[in-house]
């Protein structure tokens, strides 16, 4: 097979300067198959347990030393203006935004009840919002140009995982947004799926001891290199794909979806019917995935959008 590059085309990561690091990755790889890259990250740490400060210079200068193009970044995700000002730092540089993996992100586990407020929205700032804002920042320079490759990271904690509430309420957002996005995308050229991704990083660290079993998996069997390149597929011209969820954990990928079972139907519905007849909701055969981008809004009469701050 031909070997896939990404020559003339700008991509921005963004977590990526941390070492170990998903993201660093991500751009080590798009970088070395010809992308010009923004590396992106604060460069401080946001939440209590992550080690070392990352540093996006640094993954800039390793890229240059291989021979590519890189400049760093230290905006934040967490603001509308950040994410508008990484986009600039892309068009400024290198004149146009051809991919958008958003990386970074935040996970504090701990009891809800004891989590602060302050954390849970930093969760919600970063993970969701911070995906949100850098998505609706590339979007106007994607769509006039006809051509957009966005990955966003999500987690297999979508599904909602005990310790992790915030962090699985903010990784759903993601998921739902990426597929309502990629149903908007269409249109214009732009292709938005998302990564599940597991490997060592200093999220992991963050979370486990260093003589915890699962540190110690991570560590060993699950480099981030392993996940890099599902990553680079997805921000491929030639990746087919829209709308997906892909996992990657130590070499494997596989897609992930969501379905419902065939239930039951019954008319008139009584509350005594569903009690009867709950065996049939949980236990029943699946009945296919929920559909993609099905009854798409545009071919709905939908009203003017009016802004409500001109009420």
């Amino acid at each position: 097979m031909t070997q896939l590059r990404f020559d003339g085309r700008t991509a921005i990561v963004t977590g990526a300067g941390g070492n170990p690091s998903i993201g660093r990755a991500h751009a080590l790889l798009l970088a070395a198959r010809g992308a010009n890259v923004i590396v992106n990250d604060i460069g401080r740490t946001v939440a209590p347990g992550y080690a070392g400060v990352a540093s996006a210079d640094e993954v800039a200068a390793e890229i240059r030393a291989a021979g590519g193009n890189a400049v760093a970044d230290s905006h934040s995700v967490a603001t509308e203006g950040g994410a508008r000002g990484i986009v600039q730092t892309a068009i400024d540089t290198f004149g146009r935004l051809d991919i958008l993996i958003n990386n970074a992100g935040i996970s504090i586990a701990a009891e809800f009840d004891e989590m602060t407020a302050d954390d849970i929205r930093q969760h919600i700032d970063i993970n969701l919002m911070g995906t949100i804002w850098t998505c609706r920042a590339a979007w106007p320079h994607m769509k006039a140009q006809g051509y957009g490759r966005i990955v966003n990271t999500s987690s297999g904690a979508f599904g909602g995982v005990p310790l992790l509430a915030a962090y699985s309420a903010s990784k759903g957002g993601v998921f739902s947004f990426s597929r309502a996005l990629a149903g908007e995308g269409s249109a214009h050229g732009i292709k938005v799926n998302t990564l599940n991704p597991g490997a060592f990083s200093r999220m992991v660290a963050a979370q486990q001891t260093d003589t915890s079993s699962m540190y110690q998996l991570c560590k060993v069997n699950l480099p981030a290199d392993l996940v890099a390149p599902v990553a680079a597929w997805l921000s491929h011209e030639d990746c087919p794909s829209t709308g997906e969820t892909i996992t990657a954990v130590g070499g494997e990928v596989a897609r992930v979806h969501i379905a419902q079972t065939s239930g039951f139907t019954d008319k008139p519905l009584t509350l005594e019917a569903v009690a009867e007849r709950w065996k049939d909701v949980l236990a029943g055969a699946p009945n296919g995935l929920i559909p993609f981008a099905a009854n798409d809004p545009r071919e709905w009469e939908m009203k003017p959008y009016i802004a409500a701050e001109r009420f």
